[in-house]
């Protein structure tokens, strides 16, 4: 009997709860280790590499030292990039500050921002340790004063420096850079603003810190086993799409992509009533895709299409938590039978309406083109990964249906950093372009790491390597 991809959720739940994001030393301590077994269950036993070490030993001593108020802005293109920037820094820093004869005043941390939802569908874990590391939340769709205060409060006053992906959510790509949200530039004028602000009371001759944003990204490599998985992950895709595969390699593995892919799209056309001609692109048929999945949940939550692509699809992301999670209702002990089974119905009509939404999300990211023979292996892997999420997204699923192969090797680079409090006349003159090109700058600054981890990866270098587990 065919059975969903995933169980919905018939049950309304009531508001989970955090306390107030603080810096345990014990939950930092008890993090240090879990981390480990969870990176490892999630990677493997992968090789972690630093480039642009010195660059990100630099900005952390500096922030740590309060000579800065250091802002690390990470790429994320998977979903445990946090999870493995904070055990580098865990793990690595000590070594890269003993091996640069570099003295930390503290103990290097990073205090980490999330979306608010992260906490309802993260699980008992995520909602014990992430508040009791310092790590703090934020909502993506509506105004939150509380939580932009606490990161102002936590860039201003140190000691560590704060870690948020500009992205907003995960990109799915490391060679590329679909998009940026503005606020990672936004949040750091204002907190340098805030600091000068401050240093004009202080005594004479005393240098306010700068505020400093510091570029990150994650670049994954694999082995002769990665391919192995590629190619079973490539199997599991073309068996949910009742594609046959002999195994004896008569199509090519491009061939094969392909058709999965024409497959899903076609799907997903008859789904949403889509009569594009197959002579179109696959990006426009795609945007036809990802538009009405996005329209189809606002029409069942009565919504009006206002705004950009992204503040879309935020809110009705949060429309349909807040319909699961119910907000402001800590029990549901007390309220009658007929009221708990209506919000039973309701929390369930969102769960089905956030599959339109999650396609949307992802379908987004997926416009890419198909690999060919000039496809780096890591792309090609990289796009094997996605494909399967094509599918998975189709049949209901999320984030967490992805599924990912083992890198052999992550690597870690440290892009130049960008000076906020240097460029604060700019802001002041013009802040509407002084963001633009501040972000422009990030961008670039991505984009080198790019090119210089895929020119390192060429010529052989081999920079220090330390393992998980």
């Amino acid at each position: 009997m065919h059975k969903p991809y995933r169980d919905p959720i018939v049950t309304a739940l009531p508001d989970v709860k955090v306390p107030e994001p603080r810096i345990s030393k014990f939950f930092v301590f008890i993090a240090r280790y879990l981390s480990r077994i969870y990176l490892r269950a999630f990677f493997g036993p992968a090789k972690i590499v630093y480039q642009g070490d010195i660059i990100l030993l630099g900005a952390f001593a500096r922030a740590l030292k309060g000579e800065s108020r250091c802002i690390v802005a990470f790429r994320h293109p998977n979903g445990a990039d946090p999870q493995l920037l904070a055990w580098s820094f865990f793990y690595r820093l000590k070594g890269l500050a003993a091996k640069y004869k570099t003295r930390f005043h503290i103990k290097p941390h990073a205090v980490f921002i999330y979306g608010y939802e992260v906490i309802r569908w993260g699980g008992a874990l995520a909602r014990v340790f992430l508040p009791n590391i310092g790590a703090m939340p934020i909502h993506h769709s509506k105004l939150d004063t509380k939580g932009m205060d606490r990161i102002y409060k936590a860039i201003t006053d140190g000691p560590y420096p704060v870690a948020l992906a500009p992205e907003g959510q995960v990109s799915y790509t490391t060679d590329s850079v679909p998009r940026l949200e503005d606020g990672v530039i936004r949040i750091g004028f204002q907190a340098a603003q805030r600091i000068a602000k401050k240093n004009e009371a202080a005594p004479a001759g005393r240098a306010a810190p700068a505020v400093e944003i510091l570029p990150v990204s994650f670049h994954f490599r694999y082995s002769s086993r990665g391919r192995k998985a590629m190619e079973k992950l490539l199997a599991k895709t073309e068996k949910v799409c009742g594609i046959s595969h002999n195994g004896t390699g008569k199509n090519s593995v491009f061939e094969r992509i392909g058709a999965c892919r024409n497959y899903i799209l076609e799907i997903n056309e008859k789904r949403y009533s889509i009569k594009n001609g197959t002579e179109l692109p696959f990006e426009e048929r795609l945007d036809a895709v990802v538009n009405a999945a996005l329209e189809t949940a606002e029409r069942m939550l009565g919504l009006e299409s206002e705004g950009d692509y992204f503040t879309r699809l935020y809110r009705v992301r949060h429309i349909c938590w807040d319909r699961i999670y119910l907000p402001g209702i800590p029990s549901l002990k007390h309220i009658t039978p007929l009221e708990r089974s209506v919000k039973d119905i309701s929390a369930g009509e969102a769960w089905h309406i956030a599959r339109h939404q999650e396609l949307a999300d992802f379908g987004w990211y997926f416009r890419r083109p198909l690999p060919d023979e000039e496809t780096a292996f890591h792309n090609l892997i990289e796009y094997v990964q996605n494909l399967w999420d094509f599918a998975n997204r189709t049949m209901g699923g999320a984030f967490s249906g992805r599924v990912n192969i083992f890198p052999r090797k992550v690597i870690i680079r440290a892009g130049n950093v960008i000076n906020l409090s240097e460029r604060l006349a700019r802001y002041r003159e013009d802040r509407k372009a002084a963001s633009a090109e501040c972000v422009s700058d990030l961008e670039k600054a991505y984009l080198e790491c790019v090119e210089e981890t895929n020119k390192a990866e060429q010529s052989g270098a081999r920079p220090d390597e330390f393992r998980i587990g």
